[in-house]
């Protein structure tokens, strides 16, 4: 019993020990730095999902490589601003962050994605806008083309920083001369193409976030053809991707219509990617609210999924109209090629032409000046026999008269 009784007592006082207030300084520290660290990591984080601001394509441009480096200058260094973008932006690239507050982040990831996914596209064809299979080029795309979620190394920044060195590498080249894009216009058809596939793509998952069909009948989409219903926890995903796709998209349509004025003037299509261009801007205003809402209909609660799909639909049918133009030939192309055709039938006709004239004319100046001998007494011989018949003289008697005349007028002749 006493041993049962000291034991007690013994663990009473370890117990009061323990909540001596002698004790509270490591506790409140720590919890002091952790409220610390979580206020600082959630202005991070709002800081960090700002969208960057659009760059000006003329500046880029004029970048100290690619300042002469003429056609396709202004392609090649836009590209180049995208990647800078993704590396150098607030917080720099997140999509591969394991740690706070990158970790907690979906929205910022989600444009970077969509950026990348455009910087993809374009770096597929440059190949064929410059008709050259470049080592340098090939590296380039494999480099954007890896896991955009890659933290250990090789990670996606070093794979951007190698695919930025390329560019520039190449940028350079194009600056020297020893490499060159090609025609005006040449392979620009086949991306369009495919940017319109993925608008197409984008904006049916846009509008996958919608539960009832009848909503969708204004977006010319069939709800049979549409992906399984969105979860609400990824609709947002979904929305700030598209936000980062129809932003590069802008900047590489501006740096298209600086590489190919003449062309597209010629086309008659600078209306047309005008259009386009002021469409995707349309899709970068402001959201106001602090979520993606995913309202129906003429609620108190809009869509913001909805209307980005109405603006990435629209900007998907005028990219299709500017692929079709840009890969039909043009009509000079074909009035050239027509009068190369007839072109030849040309000098024939001037080369019988004189071989006419020559069967009518002398054949030496003896034979000329014979022949104006020989008609010279026939006109005054004619006109008497003329008004003695008094009839009208036809055009084969005038003939037969005159090859009749140097008889006549012979023996004076000799």
């Amino acid at each position: 019993m006493v041993l049962k009784r000291k034991s007690t007592e013994r663990r009473r006082k370890r117990v009061e020990a323990l909540e001596r207030p002698q004790y509270g300084w490591i506790w409140k520290p720590l919890l002091a730095l952790a409220g610390l660290y979580l206020l600082v990591a959630l202005g991070l984080g709002v800081w960090w999902s700002r969208t960057p601001p659009a760059f000006e394509v003329e500046a880029v441009a004029e970048h100290p490589g690619g300042a002469d480096a003429g056609h396709g200058a202004a392609t090649l260094a836009s590209l180049m601003a995208l990647v800078e973008t993704l590396l150098d932006k607030p917080g720099g690239y997140l999509r591969n962050d394991i740690a706070p507050p990158g970790l907690w982040l979906d929205n910022m990831p989600a444009w970077e994605l969509g950026v990348l996914s455009q910087a993809r596209r374009l770096s597929g064809a440059l190949p064929a806008m410059t008709g050259d299979d470049a080592v340098a080029l090939a590296r380039v795309q494999e480099q954007l083309a890896g896991d955009s979620t890659d933290w250990f190394y090789p990670s996606t920044e070093h794979r951007l920083e190698q695919a930025l060195i390329g560019l520039e590498g190449y940028l350079g080249e194009l600056s020297s001369g020893e490499a060159a894009f090609g025609d005006p216009g040449q392979g620009v058809a086949p991306w369009l193409s495919g940017v319109a596939r993925g608008l197409d793509d984008l904006g049916r998952r846009l509008s996958a976030s919608v539960g009832s069909p009848e909503a969708l009948a204004d977006l010319d989409l069939e709800a049979e053809g549409l992906p399984r219903e969105t979860p609400w926890y990824r609709v947002d995903n979904v929305f700030f991707e598209a936000r980062g796709q129809t932003w590069a998209l802008r900047q590489l349509l501006v740096a298209l219509r600086h590489d190919l004025a003449d062309a597209l003037e010629d086309a008659g299509e600078l209306g047309r990617l005008d259009a386009l261009v002021a469409e995707l801007e349309r899709s970068q205003r402001r959201l106001w609210s602090p979520v993606v809402l995913n309202g129906s209909g003429f609620g108190i609660f809009a869509n913001h999924s909805l209307v980005m799909a109405n603006h990435v639909l629209r900007a998907r049918d005028l990219t299709r109209e500017l692929a079709q133009a840009l890969s039909r030939p043009s009509a000079p192309e074909t009035v050239a090629e027509g009068a190369a055709e007839e072109a030849p039938a040309a000098p024939a006709e001037s080369q019988a032409a004189p071989r006419e004239d020559a069967e009518q004319s002398p054949a030496t100046p003896e034979a000329a000046r014979r022949e104006g001998e020989e008609q010279a007494p026939a006109e005054p011989q004619a006109a008497p026999q003329e008004d003695t018949e008094q009839s009208p003289a036809t055009p084969m008697e005038t003939t037969e008269g005159v090859e009749k005349a140097p008889a006549l007028g012979a023996p004076e002749a000799r």
